[in-house]
């Protein structure tokens, strides 16, 4: 029984679908996949991908090879491929390529307008319950999730390894963790966590002063009303300060404020790429316009950025219509307006708008689009995401509790 990988099998493709008189005209084996891959055609080397996993390690070689295609398309499909494959190659090959896997973000489950998102993966390590009877092991590959087993925590003999930590609480987390101990940090989320919490119940906090003791911070997500319990730091103590290492901050809140709005403005985050910021509903804090956002258009605030959320709006028409007339998109490669009011006239602004094709994605899921108006997006040159819409009639935000 043979095993040459260059011979074709039965799903490898053929020129014009007949049997052909040579091998040469046979787009199978390993070969194939290769010259398919050679195409100056994205299609083409699209359906190669698909093709090239069944050819074991030489083909899984190719796909990791398809994350540096210079089409956004097969980059991206190469890397769906590859994203929940265990091969320690692999695992490497993503760790360095993202660091931060935006499909946990894309699929973020949401339930009736409230978060009961627990992370499997959390800056590409493994999420774990930190239990005190266990204590910490492999810390380098784990991100751990900590609630009332603070200061036991903070006496484990490994804590100082720890990089990326979920905190879920009311507290200042701040006043509670130790910098000098926590000093390799690079990853941190705040705020309800699970079933317990809903999004209005912790105050976001003042991530300034998480940033001033966290100076090797990569990754800050926040999550949290937007009114200033008694456990929080009074926002006007907010300090407009320098972090040369943060990539990505996300803020989720049922309602953002213009003045948070602007003090996450005034910093300067020279190493920013992922921006999101989750704007709400008047009725929770969310007293934004698109005025407010206008400094984020220039493209000039992170000059990084590649990432683009404002998402969760009750604007977002107004958004579209004005992020096609701005710089920032020349030089973003995901713009994400999920979760938010968007509707056929803004989606009408992004159809019009030439540099659009030139992101990577387009997420709009969760919004108020007309079916007739998903299948006309789904033509852009881009990874188009729009699932779950709402009914076009119903303008709201989804999550605003």
């Amino acid at each position: 029984m043979t095993n040459n990988q260059n011979q074709p099998r039965e799903f490898d493709a053929v020129l014009g679908g007949e049997a052909p008189p040579t091998t040469d005209a046979v787009l199978g084996g390993v070969k194939g996949v290769k010259k398919r891959l050679g195409s100056p055609y994205a299609e083409i080397r699209l359906a190669a991908l698909q093709d090239a996993l069944n050819y074991q390690t030489e083909g899984l070689n190719l796909v990791i090879h398809s994350l540096h295609d210079c089409s956004r398309k097969v980059r991206q499909a190469a890397y769906n491929l590859l994203h929940d494959r265990i091969e320690p190659q692999v695992k490497q090959v993503l760790r360095e390529y993202k660091y931060w896997d935006l499909f946990e973000r894309i699929n973020e489950p949401l339930n009736e307008g409230y978060i009961y998102n627990t992370f499997k993966k959390f800056y590409n390590r493994q999420v774990e319950i930190y239990d005190p009877k266990i204590g910490l092991q492999n810390t380098a590959k784990k991100a751990y999730v900590l609630d009332d087993d603070v200061t036991t925590f903070l006496r484990e003999p490994e804590v100082n390894k720890v990089e990326a930590l979920i905190f879920r609480g009311y507290y200042d987390l701040w006043r509670i963790l130790s910098p000098e101990i926590l000093k390799n940090i690079k990853a941190l989320f705040y705020g309800p966590y699970d079933i317990d919490y809903q999004i209005s119940w912790t105050a976001t906090q003042d991530i300034s002063l998480i940033l001033k003791v966290f100076p090797n911070l990569e990754m800050l997500l926040v999550r949290g009303g937007d009114d200033c319990r008694a456990y929080s730091e009074p926002w006007e103590k907010f300090i407009s300060l320098r972090h040369e290492r943060l990539k990505v901050l996300i803020v989720e809140t049922g309602g953002l404020s213009r003045d948070k709005i602007a003090q996450f403005f005034s910093l300067e985050l020279p190493a920013l790429e992922h921006l999101e910021l989750w704007l709400g509903t008047d009725e929770y804090g969310g007293n934004s316009s698109i005025d407010d956002l206008m400094p984020i258009f220039s493209g000039n605030l992170f000059p990084k950025l590649t990432y683009l959320g404002l998402r969760n709006s009750e604007y977002a028409n107004n958004i579209a219509a004005s992020i096609v007339n701005s710089s920032v998109i020349n030089t973003i490669k995901i713009l994400d307006l999920s979760l938010g009011d968007l509707g056929d006239e803004g989606a009408e602004a992004l159809l019009n708008c030439p540099a659009v094709n030139q992101l990577d994605i387009l997420n709009i899921s969760n919004s108020c689009l007309t079916e007739e108006m998903v299948e006309r997006l789904k033509l852009l040159d881009v990874e188009v995401i729009a699932d779950t819409e709402k009914e076009p009639g119903d303008r709201y935000c989804s999550v605003s509790e």
